[in-house]
Parts: structure tokens; C-alpha cells; sequence
């Protein structure tokens, strides 16, 4: 076998095994591998039997489902009650979707998207502290490294005179 390292051909043999393609089995201190053609069509027939047999489950189900709604339906009487109930059902939701609509309108002064700007403008600002307490410390350390004035390292990065610490 030359060229071909071992290895891969037991990955290969793994794969096949694990998909269910090949058969494996350990006689002794050796493996053997099999494959039968027809095995894999039992394989495939039993399996589309055994969803045939649950899609016949399946409908079956489906229609006591709706016998039992029809029965329930029939038993339901029309009372007046029940159209009330109905019809301020229908009114609650026709104002609901009035108010959500409202709402959309209003954009910006929804309190959700209030709350989320409030979160935002938070870590905006926690990051601007970070970033100026970093150039703190490092000019601080870089003035003390190398002798350098304050003013100097402000004018080399291009840091106007305005700048001021966030803290």
C-alpha cells in the first residue's frame, strides 16, 4: 500500500460504519468489514414502512381531531352572552391594532426604543472612558519613558489644546 496512509482508510471505514453503509465486526484480534447490497434496500424499505405506518397514525388522529371539533362546535350554543363576548373581542383588538399603530407613529418617543438609545448613549460613553483613560496612562507612561513634555506627545498625535479628560 503504497501511498496510502492507514489512517485515512480507517476514517473512511469509520464514516461508512457510522452511516450505517458498511457493516463492522471484531473476530479475534482483526476487524472485518461487510456490505450486502440488498441490506441497504431492507434498511430503506423498513424504514419507509414504519413512516407509512406513522403517517397513517397520523391522519387518523387528524380526523378524530376534527370530529371533536365539529362535535364541539355543534354542542356550542349562540348565546347572547357569547356574542357580546365576540363582539368586544373584535372591538379589543381593532383598538390594539389602533394603539400599536399609534405607537409606530409616534417613533422615536416609543419608551422601548427610548430605552434602548439611553443604553446605547451608556456604553458609548463608558467606552469614551475607557479609551481616555488609556491615553492617560499611556502618555503618562510614555512622558516618564522617554523625557518627552506632555505637549510634545499632544502635538505629534495631533491632539488639539481643547482636549480634556472625560473623568
Amino acid at each position: 500500500m503504497k501511498g496510502i496512509v492507514s489512517q485515512s482508510i480507517k476514517e473512511v471505514l469509520q464514516s461508512l460504519v457510522d452511516d450505517g453503509l458498511v457493516q463492522a465486526d471484531k473476530i479475534g484480534s482483526s476487524n472485518f468489514f461487510w456490505s450486502f447490497p440488498s441490506q441497504q434496500g431492507t434498511a430503506i424499505q423498513a424504514r419507509v414502512n414504519a413512516l407509512k405506518e406513522t403517517h397513517k397514525n397520523h391522519q387518523i388522529q387528524i380526523l378524530e381531531l376534527r370530529s371533536a371539533i365539529s362535535v364541539e362546535e355543534s354542542a356550542r350554543l349562540d348565546s347572547e352572552a357569547r356574542s357580546v363576548a365576540l363582539a368586544k373581542l373584535s372591538d379589543l383588538r381593532r383598538e390594539l391594532d389602533s394603539q400599536e399603530a399609534e405607537l409606530n407613529a409616534y417613533g422615536d418617543s416609543n419608551p422601548a426604543k427610548v430605552d434602548e438609545l439611553k443604553r446605547a448613549v451608556f456604553l458609548a460613553k463608558e467606552a469614551a472612558l475607557r479609551w481616555t483613560d488609556n491615553y492617560g496612562t499611556l502618555a503618562g507612561h510614555f512622558t516618564r519613558q522617554n523625557g518627552v513634555a506632555l505637549q510634545d506627545v499632544r502635538k505629534y498625535l495631533e491632539i488639539g489644546e481643547d482636549y480634556e479628560d472625560i473623568c
